[in-house]
């Protein structure tokens, strides 16, 4: 038994110090990119009419660095002021969701769904929706990961994204393509569940027709959900979507 122990030794160690090395890279850029926002913004702001009123905090409430800004400051500016200096901030390549801060209220306002299709995409690099074995029933232990797209995806309204299905190249094409089916449906209702529009959601499977680059067809590997933003759909404000009142 010691010759099959070393292979998976061997693959736990690669895996290991793949996921370190990912870690380490994503820690390594959060803060040179919060900071190029950073830089970014005073003249965004400035332009939009809030210059020497309004200031982005590109920190998490941990005080660690993020791209969703949190903008304080500007109690004089009127609605329609406040409204285009979130725009502005938002419409600075990178920024995820702005937040304004009046006092203890803390309200919303999202200008970008591709962000969202970001940071769903930066949760499946590294983990994966599973399903049990042959079927489109989610396995218990994806379903955080399901609540963690699902809060991903929820500030994305006006947004139309499409959930596709993907297998490995085992089995009858006819097969896979129904179950690549089943399985991003299951996908959307566990998500439309979770309140996410389902207007805003498309499902289809894709088979095994197009494999992870790089990978056999038939690698396991190629069993997957992957999220796009196809479209978007302009909105009409709405007191939920702006910012708090002060």
């Amino acid at each position: 038994m010691e010759f099959l122990r070393k292979p998976v030794i061997a693959l736990l160690a690669g895996v290991l110090a793949c996921g370190l090395l990912a870690w380490f890279v994503a820690g390594s850029r959060a803060p040179l990119l919060a900071d190029r926002l950073a830089a970014q913004a005073p003249a965004a702001i400035a332009q939009a009419g809030g210059g020497g009123q309004v200031e982005a905090h590109f920190v998490s409430p941990s005080g660690s660095p993020s791209r969703h800004p949190l903008l304080t400051g500007g109690e004089p500016l009127d609605e329609s002021t406040r409204a285009a200096v979130a725009q502005a901030v938002a419409a600075i390549p990178g920024v995820g969701g702005v937040r304004w801060s009046d006092g203890d209220m803390v309200g919303e306002q999202h200008f970008s769904p591709l962000h969202c299709q970001e940071d769903v995409q930066a949760l499946l690099r590294a983990r994966t929706i599973r399903f049990e074995e042959g079927s489109a029933t989610i396995e218990a232990a994806s379903r955080a990961l399901v609540d963690e797209v699902a809060a991903a995806l929820r500030p994305c309204r006006g947004a139309v994204t499409e959930i596709t299905g993907h297998t490995d190249a085992s089995g009858p094409e006819e097969s896979n393509v129904a179950l690549s089916t089943q399985r991003a449906e299951a996908v959307r209702a566990a998500l439309v569940r979770r309140g996410i529009d389902p207007a805003g959601l498309l499902a289809h499977g894709e088979g095994s027709a197009h494999p992870v680059e790089g990978l056999d067809p038939g690698d396991p590997a190629n069993r997957r959900i992957e999220f796009a933003v196809v479209y978007t759909q302009p909105l009409v404000p709405t007191p939920v979507d702006t910012p708090a009142p002060r």
